[in-house]
């Protein structure tokens, strides 16, 4: 299962956007999404409200070999390295 990084609202859910198979970001505050790609299906709706560790896909992939999940973390729109703002 991909579990939510933190509390926050599905913006998108859907594979509308080329390249990353079925996607969910969640906007957790004014500064902060988080995004998930390559699901094999989505379990949650946009604005649906979640809690960090609630489930919101299952892990898929794009490769046979075994299950990959893109994990990103945007800034004020720009991309971060998610260590700098996860707990340790």
């Amino acid at each position: 299962m991909v579990k939510a990084a933190a509390d926050g609202t599905v913006v998108y859910a859907g594979s509308g956007l080329i390249g990353y198979g079925n996607l969910v970001i969640v906007k957790h505050n004014d500064v902060y999404l988080s995004a998930y790609a390559y699901n094999e299906r989505i379990l949650v709706k946009e604005k649906q409200n979640v809690r960090a560790g609630d489930s919101l896909a299952v892990i898929g992939g794009k490769g046979d070999d075994r299950p990959l999940l893109h994990f990103e973390v945007r800034r004020d729109g720009q991309p971060i390295d998610p260590l700098d703002v996860l707990p340790k």
